[in-house]
């Protein structure tokens, strides 16, 4: 099933999507050099991902160091390393844009506005529909060795596939109807280029885009059809992907998260009080096991533990996936929204939105224990990790001033 490398300088991990099913990490393995990292390679099969999974040294607690401020777009909703994490993908919901940094100058190298156009949007205050503008970037999805962005739009009733080694080679717009133009533009230089990009029809207000560990298959989940697409990829063949089948669910859905080692996806029903259970092989809803109200965003380790948040309780949970039984729960500020796994999964990251705060916990065997609460400005939502040998960064985006925080954690054995 795998085979290893040799010890190779400096390298690190990262999940295959912000939302998505976490790599396996350093599992079975065994860690010769505190100095170095191993790499564990799957044997892919033709078209799968064949960037190899990097195991960082181990590492049991994290001491806080230093917070940086960076200026990102109106409306940052959410955030995404690639899987070197050389570089971090911001959505711009407000802005309308998306915007690629360089991790280690912290500076936005591209930035991929969309052209606007009319459409209705949702006021979520007052649960009501709004006019808006249908290019409103809200998550996104890296697949294919990172080649392809794929970024739901709000109000678009779909998702679009952004080619990000050959923007230059995109085809014109196929069907207009169908179709979004993207301007890059480039900090600093007076270059830009343009080009269109298919917009694929999922349902209404999608939010989560995951996949598989192949990037065979996307599931996106539909606010407001109550339903989860699940599109099979080609990227050889525009648009690129298709729906192959439509999964209703009980309310409202926003989390995903994809278990590839038991073939299941598993959905957080934010509008109740579930998550459901997809069967990867037939893509059909097994069941749904019932959790506390209001569940957002979920991860999960590779122990069979899915973490959620509940946004309404204010409150993160462990869960045996296999039981759907809630193992142990912590209280956190007001409006736990995105939560996202360090890579070793002993702490979890969580960014509570009305409260300004991200809070990080230790996991446990038998719960969580609050490691520090900092302050975040702006109502963080979305947030995703940088890791090397010796540091942690936890990008914070903030939705309401257009800001990255930029947390630095120090890592001890």
């Amino acid at each position: 099933m795998q085979s290893f490398l040799p010890i190779i300088p400096f390298l690190f991990l990262h999940g295959a999507c912000t939302n998505a099913g976490l790599e396996t990490y350093n599992a079975g393995f065994n860690i010769t050099s505190p100095k170095t990292l191993r790499v564990a390679v799957e044997e892919y099969e033709p078209g799968n991902d064949t960037v190899p999974t990097l195991i960082p040294d181990p590492y049991s607690e994290i001491e806080y160091e230093k917070k940086e401020l960076l200026s990102a777009a109106p409306g940052t909703k959410s955030v995404l390393f690639n899987r070197d994490g050389s570089k971090l993908y911001a959505m711009n919901l407000e802005g309308m844009s998306v915007n690629e940094f360089d991790q280690p100058s912290r500076k936005i190298i591209k930035e991929f506005r969309f052209k606007p156009t009319k459409g209705t949007g949702w006021d979520y205050e007052k649960d009501k529909p709004i006019p808006s503008y249908e290019e409103k970037p809200v998550e996104a999805c890296l697949s294919h060795d990172d080649k392809i962005l794929w970024v739901s739009l709000h109000n678009a009733a779909g998702i679009v596939p952004i080619k990000l080694d050959s923007i230059d080679s995109s085809p014109g717009p196929i069907n207009k109807k169908l179709s979004k133009k993207i301007t890059v533009f480039y900090p600093g230089s007076a270059q830009k280029d343009s080009f269109y990009v298919p917009l694929i029809k999922t349902g209404k207000t999608p939010k989560i885009i995951s996949r598989t560990a192949d990037s065979k298959f996307l599931l996106v989940s539909n606010w407001h059809s109550y339903n989860v697409s699940v599109l099979e990829t080609n990227i050889n063949e525009y648009p690129y992907a298709k729906v192959v089948s439509t999964i209703p669910v009980s309310s409202i859905p926003r989390g995903i998260v994809v278990d590839d080692k038991s073939n299941r996806s598993y959905v957080a029903i934010m509008g109740g009080a579930s998550i459901a259970v997809i069967n990867n092989t037939v893509w059909m809803k097994e069941t749904d096991l019932a959790v506390a109200s209001n569940p957002r965003h979920i991860v999960m380790d590779t122990s069979g533990h899915i973490f959620v948040s509940y946004n309404k309780l204010g409150k993160v949970a462990c869960i045996d996936a296999e039981t759907g039984n809630t193992l142990f729960t912590a209280s956190t500020a007001a409006q736990p929204r995105t939560i996202m796994l360090s890579k070793n999964y002993k702490f979890l990251f969580v960014t509570c939105y009305s409260s300004d705060t991200v809070q990080v916990f230790k996991i446990n065997d038998n719960g969580f224990s609050k490691v520090i609460s900092l302050t975040c400005k702006g109502h963080p939502v979305g947030v995703d990790i940088f890791e090397d040998n010796t540091k942690l960064e936890a990008w914070v985006c903030s939705y309401s001033n257009g800001s990255i925080s930029v947390f630095t954690f120090k890592k001890k054995p």
